[in-house]
């Protein structure tokens, strides 16, 4: 299973020049994850591997492995535990798609149907659960208790998080501070687990895993940002979903917290009609779309993006200069410029 990746369209955008020069940098790697991730997710149960293999073999960018992969270069790691622990990222990561498609019931993913839009959501989540208990079997198959105790504890992370977005779905009293929160957890926190494992196989020092942790969180919050920006800008072709899924679920990300905190009480009501109650007309996406960008909604949460990046760039100023680290500081790039 290869990398299928288009950059034909973004030779000239910094971010996907940054992620390709990534995936070159360590495509040897790469592509022993790629065999690892069809050798692991073979079952008798012909569904498993018929319903997983759909969503990995989707095009993914696989960003989280990559990491885990660069982090453990970045660090002098020369054995090849982290090939078996970036196909346990990559699992994680797919299994909450699996589940996440199912509780935002949605259809497109990727440019293709979701698996559970083909199986059925009954399927989807418990392919999802196989996943992720293939993804533990790899974590006890390495053996290390700190890697254990990282991912693991990510994982439960992970569920906190998207239990917390479900509370909070549809209310439009939900603050800045809330929605940090949400995306902390069910994004950040597998980027951040991605790149500390890293550190970890490597015996590097308590000091450096830290930083790759930083860096990783930080990541994460930056692409969680871009994505929910994308959803009011980006098209459906180059972003691989359909485009206004989340107004459309009510979901309350960053742009719609800013709008709705600028807004004219006329304003206001317009979102609680549309997000709360989800009464949504024709039309109705155009306005919050000019709404967001009546408030700088839309570039404000950009520029947050940036600040980040910031942060994740400087996490990385205790490790040597060289071509990893390079390539670590230009998927910032990526994540902030990135267009799907």
């Amino acid at each position: 299973m290869g990398l299928v990746i288009n950059f034909e369209e973004e030779k000239k955008d910094k971010g996907a020049t940054a992620l390709a020069t990534l995936v070159d940098l360590v495509s040897d790697d790469l592509e022993k994850v790629n065999q690892t991730i069809l050798l692991k997710m073979q079952s008798p149960v012909a569904l498993i591997p018929q319903l997983a293999g759909h969503l990995i073999a989707s095009g993914g960018k696989r960003l989280r492995p990559l990491l885990t992969l660069a982090a453990s270069r970045l660090c002098g790691y020369e054995g090849d535990r982290h090939i078996h622990l970036a196909t346990c990222v990559e699992f994680i990561h797919s299994a909450t798609l699996l589940h996440d498609d199912v509780v935002d019931k949605s259809d497109l993913r990727r440019g293709e149907n979701t698996a559970n839009a083909i199986w059925g959501n009954k399927a989807s989540v418990l392919v999802g659960d196989f996943l992720f208990s293939r993804s533990f079997e790899l974590m006890v198959e390495d053996g290390s208790l700190e890697v254990l105790r990282i991912l693991s504890s990510a994982s439960s992370v992970i569920a906190e998080g998207e239990v917390l977005q479900l509370v909070t779905a549809n209310d439009t009293d939900t603050t800045e501070h809330a929605y940090m929160e949400v995306i902390c957890a069910k994004t950040a926190a597998l980027f951040a687990a991605a790149c500390e494992i890293g550190g970890v196989i490597a015996s590097r020092p308590k000091s450096e895993c830290e930083a790759l942790m930083s860096y990783g969180q930080n990541l994460g919050i930056i692409f969680q940002l871009i994505d929910d920006v994308l959803d009011y800008s980006a098209e459906q072709k180059t972003l691989g979903k359909s485009v206004g899924d989340d107004f459309q679920e009510g979901k309350i990300t960053l742009p719609i917290v800013l709008a709705f905190r600028r807004g004219t009480d006329e304003e206001r009501q317009f979102w609680r009609r549309t997000m709360e109650d989800l009464e949504q007309e024709p039309g109705d996406l155009e306005h919050a779309i000019k709404l967001m960008n009546k408030h700088n909604a839309l570039s404000d949460t950009i520029e947050r993006a940036r600040h980040y990046g910031s942060i994740a760039r400087d996490a990385l100023a205790i490790f040597p200069d060289n071509e990893y680290r390079k390539a670590l500081i230009g998927i910032v790039d990526f994540c902030i410029n990135r267009a799907y």
